[in-house]
């Protein structure tokens, strides 16, 4: 496992969620680079690895992408066994893609370890099936934060008959409700607002369309958290975890 990079998916923040294959390659690491969100606990199985935080979340500080970039060669061409640690899945908004090619052009091995994208250990958590026959055929996942405020098709996805789950959207609520009704969706489609998913101290808001920019302030619903919008929100339709019941006070990251 050595001179080449890892790129690990630690799920969404139960270190409990995590792989067989993430804690290998955490256990031959010796660099690993660390976003924000992922859980410390995760970084017991590599005791002996150099810890480098390369956080990325918005309205914080972050590590530009391109000195990433630089320091996963930099290691890798040292001989290194390197792993990119990263919330949920590497590949879903993680900009696992866009790092595999760079690493790739200039030589380096690279390999990818899914995790559990956070939208679908949050919705699990709350006893939401994302998909649900009968009720759900498809899911849809989207992020309402681009690079370059490209604007995503609402129409589409508003008759789409899917179940979607919205990530990065808290701060686009408003928009996010006036595009998807514009766009032919019931005003009053079920809608769960879950932060920090399948963490001890995760938090869930039932509403409605028409209702859930008004119910997040009430609750005060802060990042990270994504949005579960369609029918199978409607209700707690299997088992769900303890930990969505036992709510504590998330901590804010420092701008």
């Amino acid at each position: 496992m050595s001179a080449k990079v890892w790129l690990v998916g630690a799920g969404p923040g139960d270190p409990e969620l995590l792989t067989l294959k993430a804690v290998r390659a955490l256990r031959e690491a010796d660099v690993v680079l660390i976003d924000d969100l992922v859980n410390d606990a995760v970084l017991e199985h590599c005791p002996h690895a150099r810890i480098i935080p390369v956080g990325k979340r918005g309205g914080c500080r972050s590590t530009p992408q391109a000195f990433i970039h630089r320091l996963m060669l930099r290691y890798a061409r040292q001989g290194k066994c390197v792993v990119r640690l990263k919330g949920g899945d590497p590949c879903i908004f993680g900009r696992g893609g866009e790092e595999a090619q760079w690493l790739r052009e200039r030589g380096v091995e690279v390999e990818l370890v899914n995790g559990i994208t956070a939208g679908l250990a949050g919705a699990t958590q709350c006893g939401i099936p994302l998909t649900l026959r009968g009720v759900a055929r498809g899911v849809t996942l989207v992020t309402a934060h681009t690079q370059d405020d490209s604007r995503l098709n609402w129409q589409a996805l508003a008759q789409g008959g899917t179940t979607l789950v919205i990530y990065m959207g808290v701060a686009k609520l408003s928009e996010i409700r006036e595009q998807l009704m514009a766009g032919g969706m019931a005003a009053d489609t079920p809608v769960a607002m879950i932060e920090n998913a399948s963490l001890p101290y995760q938090r869930e808001c039932r509403s409605d369309l028409t209702a859930m920019e008004e119910d997040a302030c009430a609750f005060e619903l802060k990042s990270p958290a994504i949005l579960v919008i369609g029918a199978v929100a409607a209700g707690e339709t299997v088992g769900a975890s303890s930990l969505a019941k036992n709510p504590r006070t998330p901590q804010p990251c420092q701008a």
